[in-house]
């Protein structure tokens, strides 16, 4: 296949900006002196974590079990399944355990740890059981200080599975667009996780990992001292959300949307695409930030930004392609009926869990088909 041959709406990975990507974190992450452990949810695809283990990841970070299955049964045995263990999820888990994978488990709570307990000694199995901690009040976790971070790990201990680390999201870190402001949550993110370790092992409890990251944590930090590895994960396509973070340029972004023009309203300065939200997802993040790109920004086929062109509204098969500021009177002539464009996404997770495969564009233009996998 060639970029000229496929059908729209279609999800495309531009393999070398992807490529850069990967090696720009990897090699940070090798100066910083850390493992990296890649969150592939955000591709949940085969061929794009070969590439990221290709270059040096040591494992994986995963949101659902469903991924873990997946990845396991392609090769990948070091994973960290990074959600809050439900009770009713365990037979999931204690099957890939029994199947040789190196899952991590993860609590933050006494009734999380006491019901991992309880079943673990019920069919005589010993998890692996990470402490998620709380470092900025963004969603779970237990804050490095809280009396309950010992007494979660008592219970793992006393039920013959000692914490086998602990883990943060600075999931905050989404909420800031300078450097300095990046650089001090990725050290409120260290220093509150490494503290959450330093007050287990002060209490006489095991602690052998740290874990910490997102992706603008994961470019800002400037030392990751007490650390031991780093997950991050929309690194590897980047969107419109990080660009407004400050943490990637437009020409870093790896994923976009191919789209067909179908039809115009004219008087309104609008070019109708066969993309809407089925295809670029409902997610509006940078509707809060300090530009906000609609539903996405548009480019040429060929991948040439339009700066001044937005897909400002979405039906559920219909994309609006306008221009900010002022209507452009004119755009049935720029944009004929059968004009192929790329919308560049706000969320690369949101756009592709909307397509049951991306279509990798390599360098020479040739297009191979990566499937992707739904599910939990």
């Amino acid at each position: 296949m060639n970029l000229e041959s496929l059908n729209t709406p279609a999800a495309l990975i531009d393999v070398e900006r992807m490529q850069r990507n990967i090696a720009r974190m990897q090699q940070r992450m090798n100066a910083l002196g850390v493992k990296f452990r890649p969150h592939v949810k955000t591709t949940k695809c085969e061929q794009v974590v070969r590439a990221q283990m290709d270059a040096g990841a040591s494992g994986i970070t995963v949101s659902t079990l469903k991924e873990a299955e997946q990845f396991f049964a392609c090769g990948v045995r070091d994973i960290v399944y990074a959600v809050g263990m439900a009770p009713t999820k365990l037979p999931q888990a204690l099957a890939l355990r029994r199947q040789g994978c190196d899952l991590k488990i993860v609590a933050d709570s006494v009734v999380c740890a006491e019901a991992i307990v309880a079943f673990g000694r019920e069919h005589d199995e010993r998890f692996e059981v990470w402490i998620e901690i709380d470092v900025d009040g963004h969603r779970s976790g237990i804050a490095p200080e809280d009396d309950m971070l010992l007494t979660v790990a008592t219970i793992l201990s006393d039920g013959g599975m000692p914490a086998g680390g602990v883990l943060a999201h600075a999931g905050s870190s989404y909420d800031y667009d300078t450097h300095d402001e990046l650089v001090r949550i990725a050290e409120q993110e260290r220093a509150g996780c490494v503290r959450a370790a330093e007050r287990l092992r002060a209490a006489g409890l095991p602690c052998n990992v740290v874990s910490v990251g997102s992706t603008p944590t994961a470019l800002a930090a400037e030392h990751l001292q007490g650390v031991t590895e780093v997950r991050a994960g929309v690194y590897v396509m980047f969107d419109l959300v990080m660009h407004n973070v400050g943490v990637n340029d437009i020409s870093e972004i790896a994923l976009s949307v191919l789209t067909t023009v179908i039809g115009h309203q004219s008087e309104k300065g609008w070019a109708i695409v066969d993309a809407g939200w089925m295809a670029m997802s409902r997610d509006r993040g940078t509707q809060r930030q300090k530009q906000d790109f609609g539903y996405g920004l548009v480019c040429l086929e060929t991948g040439e930004v339009l700066g001044e062109y937005l897909m400002s509204g979405a039906n559920q098969e219909h994309g609006i392609i306008s221009r900010a500021g002022s209507a452009d009177q004119q755009i049935e002539k720029r944009f004929p009926v059968g004009t192929r464009l790329r919308i560049l996404p706000n969320h690369a997770c949101a756009t592709g869990a909307q397509h049951p495969a991306y279509l990798a564009v390599q360098s020479d233009g040739t297009v191979e088909t990566w499937p992707r996998f739904y599910g939990w």
